[in-house]
């Protein structure tokens, strides 16, 4: 199976072509897409975990891009930090992944669709020994008996 790939424009006195890999410009986009305040973290798809059970790499975790007749369109799936606002994550995910596609490729995205999957919380879970449901120490421990 051949991998789709797209040949970038640039002006040169050699000749030859630049193509890149649909691949890596979902690496592009998922790093682009995790450098985002309030971003938790990417989707993982059964695809993905799948793909890899089988020994193949997957590269671009939560970003999916396609060429169509309107031009290069990516769907990123996230899951956000509670407490964000949700459209402003996604308007500024949304700039953020065009802007480094466009700044590292010459690539315009038409389409950068965000699809929030989950809320994640930042609450710490709580650590409690139940030896020591106290907190005690063990000079404490020692002080008592």
């Amino acid at each position: 199976m051949a991998e789709e790939t797209i040949v970038l424009n640039h002006e040169s006195n050699i000749a030859g072509e630049t193509r890149i890999n649909l691949r890596v410009l979902e690496l592009i986009a998922a790093l682009a897409t995790s450098e985002v305040e309030g971003v938790a973290r990417l989707r993982e798809s059964l695809t993905n975990w799948a793909q890899e059970a089988l020994g193949h790499k997957v590269h671009g975790k939560g970003v999916d891009l396609k060429q169509t007749e309107h031009g290069l369109e990516a769907d990123v799936y996230v899951f956000l930090n509670y407490g964000v606002s949700v459209p402003k994550v996604a308007r500024n995910i949304q700039e953020h992944v065009a802007n480094q596609i466009a700044a590292m490729t010459g690539l315009e995205l038409v389409l950068v669709n965000v699809h929030v999957q989950g809320i994640i919380s930042n609450k710490p879970a709580l650590a409690v020994d139940p030896k020591n449901l106290f907190g005690e120490t063990g000079e404490q421990k020692g002080a008592e008996k």
